[in-house]
């Protein structure tokens, strides 16, 4: 019973994450998200969405990668698996086409700052956070870890919104549509695992 509970809960974690992957240009003509290319019509707010975003990825596979290791709950290590899967090929997906649009991976200091801010002053998830995730064990970091995830998704969802309002690239605003889907379900998924 115990096994196809988690065979449940895993199926039913994945299918949001991996429609992420699973969408956008270039999929259709076989080559891997990597290698998808968006339109090149593209403005400062898609830049910064995907400048954002990897950063976020970059802290939420860090998270991911700790509970993977270390959470009590089969279910919870189940999710950050799926969580480091998809959230890696989203990553490279996102590399590629600021690379295709020859511009930088992070956003330049002092530059853009307003509209870094409207896309919510990234990053939320700061290091003392991080640090203290890295601390806590057993049921303590399941807790901190779903917690802290659920702001960290709740951020992405936010920034994925704003993509969506202020953006012109069709590629980028699908995947943001995506993301803001997807991280939604997984926000209550997690709620569900903590029991509110």
């Amino acid at each position: 019973m115990k096994g196809r509970r988690a065979a449940l809960i895993a199926s039913a974690v994945l299918a949001p994450l991996l429609l992420t992957a699973c969408g956008g240009a270039g999929e259709a003509d076989g080559r891997p998200v990597s290698a998808a290319t968006p339109a090149a019509k593209h403005n400062d707010g898609d830049v910064m969405f995907l400048q954002m975003m990897i950063e976020h990825h970059r802290q939420g596979l860090e998270m991911a990668k700790l509970a993977e290791r270390r959470a009590p709950s089969r279910d919870v290590r189940v999710l950050a698996g799926a969580v480091g899967a998809t959230q890696t090929e989203e990553a490279k997906r996102m590399i590629a086409w600021l690379q295709a649009w020859s511009k930088p991976l992070k956003a330049q200091h002092g530059h853009g700052h307003g509209h870094h801010s409207a896309h919510g002053a990234m990053p939320a998830t700061g290091a003392k956070e991080i640090e203290a995730l890295k601390e806590a064990k057993g049921a303590a970091f399941e807790a901190a870890f779903l917690n802290l995830f659920i702001a960290h998704q709740h951020n992405a969802v936010e920034m994925a919104r704003t993509e969506l309002a202020e953006g012109v690239n069709p590629d980028a605003k699908a995947f943001a549509g995506r993301v803001r889907d997807s991280r939604t379900d997984q926000i209550q998924q997690m709620l569900g695992m903590l029991g509110t």
